[in-house]
């Protein structure tokens, strides 16, 4: 009978005013609730009614968004335990507690205005997320606004444009069918894809990520790691449910270019956010493959990409909570002293990689296939690749590379000075929740099978049906992993060498800073030049009406001292000349 945003967002402003403890234990249960209510409610849309003489949708309920609440619900529980464990306030809690409501909101509309109201609004409880860590985190959070208030005005225009074509906003039970569905091609369809892409983080709208997600509290990264982004790939399979050629190879450009950026980053942080751009272009790929099989991939890796994403933030902010260190070069052997984060790093660590075993080789798999076997509208030779499956395995390879550094640096190599503790016993069960959950999902694939939005193993359902334990794929997963390794060892000693490479942000902050300074300074000399113009023109008036023999002495130059001044009969005969010509004029 409720959307659960209606629910959470309530709890949400009680989680700021309860005690800690107290808080934290509601936002738990409360998402344990809304995790539940995700698996038992129905599908259908419901709550539908008017808003200002549109048709609303307010809760939309199919295998795509139910999908998404059983995420969110499991990661929210992880995450609430992990923020009360690493000591954040119940402030910053309730932050991130309305976001992932909102996040609730978005992904359970069944119209573009609902849709678009609580994507706005996720904008808005992130950014205060962020900023409540105050400090280098109030400037990353203003440039995280101004990103998220462009893309979200893009996708507006999208949205009225599509209202304008097709007579209503809803997607969710459309009287005309399946073809209403969607965003109309054209011009609206190029602004909801960077409407969107802003928030998936396409390549030259993606610096927001690596800027902001390094800056706030370490919990904080764990809530904001999970919801925008993939929020936005839910959002584009709703404008985009039949594809598109270009935004496919866009996500395989996203999963090489983030993985390569990834490999340059010591701060563990901002390479783990460069690999949110890589993992969420197999996403982006394979939702606009657009074919039943690589769109299941793509909701395959949205769920599996939340759990070990979320675990590896964890992981790395264990590392920052107990040494205070987020850059690798000053880290090292931390695995005798931290055992427990070191294996919950390794097992997300693969994960995220694809390596056989874990949830990650599943869902990378389907996608990969769906490039493989449906992307050029008929199945591809073996031996052969199309170019969007060398970009995605290229990725997977980038991928290996990156996780190989980060745990060489922060856990195997060389030995750290100080003696540190190991998680505490709140982080340690958040994360080893997450933990067990990515194995789980890796080594019993049909559990994860059960809630995809197309059955990955039936003819009827997809076009090939995958197997994820084959010969091929296993031996495909190791050799990555065996690429990825050779390649760190024979760029390690480079790679060392390097500074901080400079990324699009290095060009656009500050062209966006003198562009808009040299265009508020031209724009005020502007106004001040016609002021001046304006004011000696209106005392020139003004002097003229007070002393106009004066200004006709200073025009003419004449010595009449009164040259303005006229006799009675030119007076008179300049009367009777205007009252003749008024009296024609006069019907």
């Amino acid at each position: 009978m409720l959307p659960p945003v209606a629910v959470l967002l309530p709890v949400a402003v009680l989680m700021a005013l309860l005690p800690r403890r107290a808080a934290h234990v509601l936002g738990m249960a409360t998402s344990g609730a809304a995790l539940a209510w995700a698996w038992l409610v129905p599908d259908g849309a419901f709550l539908q009614t008017t808003f200002l003489g549109f048709e609303a949708v307010l809760l939309n309920v199919d295998d795509f968004s139910r999908l998404m609440g059983l995420v969110f619900g499991i990661i929210g529980i992880a995450a609430i335990l992990y923020s009360y464990a690493s000591e954040a306030e119940s402030t910053q809690t309730a932050f991130a507690f309305s976001y992932v409501a909102t996040s609730y909101g978005a992904v359970f509309a069944g119209d573009w205005l609902t849709l678009l109201f609580f994507w706005e609004l996720m904008a808005v409880t992130s950014t205060l997320l962020v900023w409540h860590y105050r400090g280098e985190a109030v400037r990353a959070g203003f440039r995280y606004a101004l990103f998220h208030g462009i893309g979200g005005t893009l996708l507006m225009a999208a949205i009225l444009q599509t209202y304008v074509a097709k007579g209503t906003f809803l997607f969710a039970s459309v009287p005309g069918g399946p073809e209403m569905a969607g965003i109309t091609a054209g011009l609206p369809a190029a602004l909801a894809a960077v409407g969107i892409g802003v928030n998936v983080g396409f390549i030259g709208l993606h610096a927001w990520l690596p800027d902001t997600y390094p800056r706030p509290h370490i919990a904080a990264s764990v809530f904001l790691c999970v919801f925008t982004t993939k929020t936005g790939v839910y959002g584009m399979y709703r404008a985009f449910p039949d594809g598109h050629v270009a935004i496919a190879y866009m996500g395989g450009g996203m999963a090489v270019f983030g993985a390569t950026f990834a490999l340059f980053q010591n701060d563990m942080r901002r390479l783990l956010s460069y690999h949110i751009q890589s993992q969420v272009g197999y996403m982006i790929a394979g939702v606009g493959i657009g074919s039943a099989l690589s769109q299941a991939g793509a909701f395959a890796h949205v769920f599996n990409h939340i759990l070990y994403k979320g675990l590896l933030f964890m992981t790395a902010g264990v590392v920052i909570y107990r040494t205070g260190e987020e850059n690798l070069k000053k880290l090292g052997g931390l695995a005798r002293q931290m055992p427990i984060t070191a294996g919950a790093f390794t097992i997300a660590a693969l994960s995220i990689a694809g390596f056989p075993g874990f949830n990650g080789f599943v869902s990378k798999g389907i996608v990969v296939d769906g490039a493989h076997y449906t992307f050029d509208y008929g199945p591809v030779p073996i031996g052969e690749f199309t170019t969007l499956e060398w970009l995605l395995l290229l990725g997977g390879v980038g991928t290996f590379m990156s996780f190989i550094k980060f745990g060489y640096y922060a856990f195997f190599h060389g030995e750290y000075d100080s003696n540190v503790k190991d998680a505490n016993r709140g982080q340690t069960v958040a994360m080893v929740g997450v933990a067990a959950l990515c194995v789980f999902y890796g080594l019993f694939d049909s559990a994860l099978f059960a809630i995809l939005p197309f059955d990955v193993t039936s003819e009827t359902a997809v076009e090939h049906v995958y197997t994820t334990y084959t010969v091929s794929h296993v031996i495909e997963g190791v050799l990555l992993g065996l690429i990825g390794l050779m390649g760190f060892a024979l760029t390690k000693k480079p790679l060392s060498k390097l500074g901080r490479v400079p990324d699009v942000d290095s060009l656009y902050n500050p062209a966006t800073f003198y562009g808009t300074r040299a265009l508020v300074v031209g724009v005020t000399d502007l106004y001040a030049a016609a002021d001046r113009v304006a004011v000696a023109g209106a005392g020139g008036l003004i002097a003229a009406a007070k002393d106009p023999n004066g200004l006709y002495e200073r025009v003419s130059k004449s010595g009449d001292s009164n040259p303005l001044r006229a006799g009675i009969g030119a007076s008179i005969l300049v009367l009777a000349v205007f009252v003749t010509i008024a009296l024609l004029l006069l019907p």
